[in-house]
């Protein structure tokens, strides 16, 4: 079984984000992080090769910096790393990206082909079921749990209150939830191996199939119209009482916000 698992950096919340003039996020300024809906599918990947013996390929579109991420997934016992980066794939939307990702998949043998639910920079769950959609394949989105029987995969689908189980024959594509399971830790010899491994990069010349118009900023249909730093909040109101007097102040302020 050959598995790919697409992988973003993307933004760590907890530190400060920035924009650029254009509206798109300025990455270069950030702390960045492997995105948790990718990590999990990613372990998800690890543990069907564990289990049949498949081999796994991870993938990302980025800046050159991506590749922290992909020694992060070698180094947890994926088998090759690819990074497509390309100055003329900047600024790339969803439908960009998906473009860009499935040019980029078409050079690979795959049977399975894993993306997180969405990443934490766009929350917008619609990369994965683009690729499957340009590469005409079935997809399964939000799995929470995934088995595979002889040339398919039978996936737990999260919905509401409930679960639907799906069936598809491979090759598909799904989606992964980061409830999905608990992704392992780096090992110090995966680390090792990491550090030295060679990762494959592709750029623009690289992708199949994918027109000029489809890629990067200029190919992206979505439009910003507005993007602004995260505001500090103030200092707030500032009150000094005795302890009584402070549970009926403080009460009283969750009366006035309608909390209780």
């Amino acid at each position: 079984m050959k598995i790919v698992v697409c992988i973003k950096q993307v933004p760590d919340t907890k530190s400060a984000v920035k924009f650029n003039p254009d509206g798109t996020l300025d990455r270069s300024a950030m702390l960045a992080i492997m995105n948790p809906d990718d990590k999990a599918g990613l372990e998800a990947a690890l543990r069907l090769k564990d289990k049949y013996g498949a081999e796994v390929t991870v993938i990302t579109m980025g800046l050159p910096t991506a590749e922290d991420i992909l020694r992060e997934a070698l180094a947890m016992g994926a088998d090759k790393a690819i990074l497509v980066t390309d100055r003329v794939l900047g600024g790339a939307d969803t439908w960009a990206t998906s473009q860009t990702l499935a040019g980029a998949i078409r050079n690979l043998e795959y049977d399975l082909i894993i993306t997180g639910r969405q990443a934490i920079d766009g929350d917008t769950a619609q990369v994965g079921p683009q690729i499957s959609e340009h590469l005409g394949i079935p997809v399964i989105s939000y799995a929470q749990k995934i088995e595979v029987e002889g040339n398919s995969v039978i996936v737990e689908r999260q919905f509401d209150d409930r679960y639907h189980v799906l069936k598809a024959q491979m090759p598909c594509l799904i989606t992964a939830l980061s409830e999905l399971n608990e992704p392992r830790y780096m090992t110090p010899g995966g680390i090792f191996d990491a550090v030295k491994a060679e990762i494959t990069t592709w750029g623009r010349a690289n992708l199949v199939d994918v027109d000029d118009s489809n890629l990067g900023l200029k190919g992206s249909p979505t439009q910003i119209a507005k993007a602004s730093n995260k505001v500090r909040k103030g200092a707030g109101e500032k009150v000094v009482l005795d302890p009584s007097e402070s549970v009926d102040y403080i009460v009283g302020k969750l009366k006035e916000k309608h909390v209780i």
